[in-house]
């Protein structure tokens, strides 16, 4: 007996959608549409760290972006092959292999830390967040893949370069990590504190956006902002305020732009039936400048009041102090109806430009979750 899981499909993904702006439009992402998509992402990490699970491999094609439709501009996490529950006390996740996908794994797991928390999947939105800015990715290591173990120096090089190095003072448990004296015997140059993210991201250091971001990519991931403490950051106070239709700017005369669309391969699928391969087209024409023409209202902005936008809400948790992503004081969260949420989905293939780690090819990928 064989088992089909049917799941939405999803026009775009982060992957392309940044991809186009560097590659077509040599444009940044615009501040509304960085913000929510940010703010989406953020409120379905939430939903799941509320209810114990973390995702463990967060990076811009496992973000979905639906296209036309109802839910047009609605973000959708996907790809749950490498989620896991966690618990309290902590459990071992450490023989579970390597997580992440290198460009956006946290410094205590290339470290080669045991025990980690939802800390692993906010250093992966932080990195996602600066990609979304700058349309590339932060921290650009080059992956040894001669060996499992997972400390990896060229990609410390890489944040240590950006960030500064790591110290105990400001990271307590960093001598307890199991590949931290080997990495500092076998890294060579010199050893700097200095932080340089804000010139890498061109962000002012007094500004929301960058203060947001800092405390995604804190060393510490005890003291690493969570997902429900990041949904309150000023930031998203800020104008623009984020909406639920992502892909659209806030003036309504502005064009939308015509993102590339994720193509539907249905020959896994329908092997024996002959079928061919398919694109799935937008009803929108995009131009030579890939921007379509000003849509109806479907896929205008709806910009809702940061107060009465939509939360997901935990369902049936207890908090436990000092656990990222989870409510302090160990007061138990009241338990409700689960709600259903938007934050689901399936991956994409690379076509070409920066090759993201991760990506592999679809021919012998079915639409089935990964």
């Amino acid at each position: 007996m064989s088992l089909y899981l049917a799941f939405d499909y999803a026009e775009h993904d982060l992957y392309e959608i940044i991809r186009h702006h560097r590659e077509k439009l040599s444009t940044p992402i615009n501040q509304y549409t960085v913000k929510s998509l940010l703010w989406q992402i953020l409120n379905g990490l939430n939903y799941l760290h509320s209810n114990w699970i973390i995702h463990r491999d967060l990076k811009p094609s496992n973000i979905l972006v639906m296209g036309d439709g109802d839910e047009h501009g609605v973000v959708k996490i996907g790809d749950f092959g490498l989620a896991r529950i966690y618990q309290a006390p902590l459990k071992p996740l450490g023989d579970n292999g390597v997580v992440v996908t290198i460009w956006y794994r946290a410094p205590e797991l290339l470290l080669g830390a045991k025990h980690y928390t939802t800390a692993v999947d906010m250093w992966a939105v932080g990195c996602i967040f600066a990609e979304l800015l700058t349309l590339k990715p932060l921290f650009q290591g080059i992956e040894d893949k001669s060996t499992h173990n997972p400390l990896q120096l060229d990609q410390l090089d890489k944040i240590f370069r950006v960030l500064g190095h790591p110290t105990p003072e400001k990271w307590p448990t960093l001598n307890n990590l199991p590949y931290w004296q080997t990495s500092r015997q076998r890294m060579q140059g010199p050893k700097s504190e200095s932080c340089v993210l804000h010139q890498v991201v061109s962000l002012q250091q007094k500004s929301a956006a960058y203060d947001l971001l800092s405390k995604m990519l804190e060393y510490d991931p005890c003291k690493r902002i969570t997902a429900a403490q990041a949904l309150e950051h000023e930031y998203f106070r800020c104008e623009p305020v984020p909406g639920r239709n992502s892909l659209v700017p806030i003036q309504p005369n502005e064009k939308v732009i015509g993102y590339p669309q994720r193509p539907v391969d249905f020959s896994a699928d329908f092997e024996c039936s002959g079928s061919q391969p398919q694109m799935v087209t937008s009803s929108h024409a995009v131009n030579n400048t890939g921007a379509a023409s000003v849509p109806g209202p479907r896929a205008m902005s709806q910009q809702l009041p940061l107060g009465n936008m939509p939360r997901l809400a935990p369902y049936g948790i207890a908090g436990q102090t000092g656990m990222p992503g989870l409510p302090v004081n160990n007061l138990p969260v009241p338990r409700g109806p689960q709600q259903p949420h938007p934050q689901q989905g399936k991956r994409k293939e690379p076509i070409g430009g920066i090759q993201n780690p991760g990506h592999y090819a679809s021919q012998s990928k079915s639409r089935r979750m990964q």
